[in-house]
């Protein structure tokens, strides 16, 4: 199952949700592929997106990520065919918080018409 689902997130060149995940591979359990996903998150392999739909989705990390702030970049969610697309060349800025705040994570989406929907 691992490999199953590490090839469809590898060889997709957007993010996937579960469904998405559960539609490509046959006779999935959701449980397993649940727990494959949490393990690879774990384990920097794959990033989960807040798209600002109601779907969770994975995309793979690039190497050396340890998805800390600095390693986070910009996704752009299409409005009309509802893709979300990772760009790992813009990276989120950093910025300055207060003394005692603590940031685990950033996101920065981008919402609009990706090409193919043009």
């Amino acid at each position: 199952m691992r490999l199953l689902v590490l090839s469809e997130v590898i060889n997709s060149n957007k993010a996937l949700s579960v469904k998405e995940l559960e539609n490509r591979l046959d006779r999935v359990d959701t449980v397993t592929l649940y727990r494959t996903l949490k393990t690879f998150e774990e384990r920097n392999i794959i990033h989960s997106i807040h798209d600002g739909t109601s779907l969770l989705k994975y995309a793979q990390c690039e190497e050396g990520c340890e998805c800390k702030p600095q390693d986070q970049h910009a996704h752009f969610h299409c409005e009309k065919c509802n893709e979300t697309y990772c760009f790992p060349d813009i990276k989120i800025p950093e910025n300055k918080f207060q003394k005692g705040f603590t940031v685990n994570s950033s996101s920065m989406i981008h919402h609009g018409i990706c090409p193919e929907c043009k």
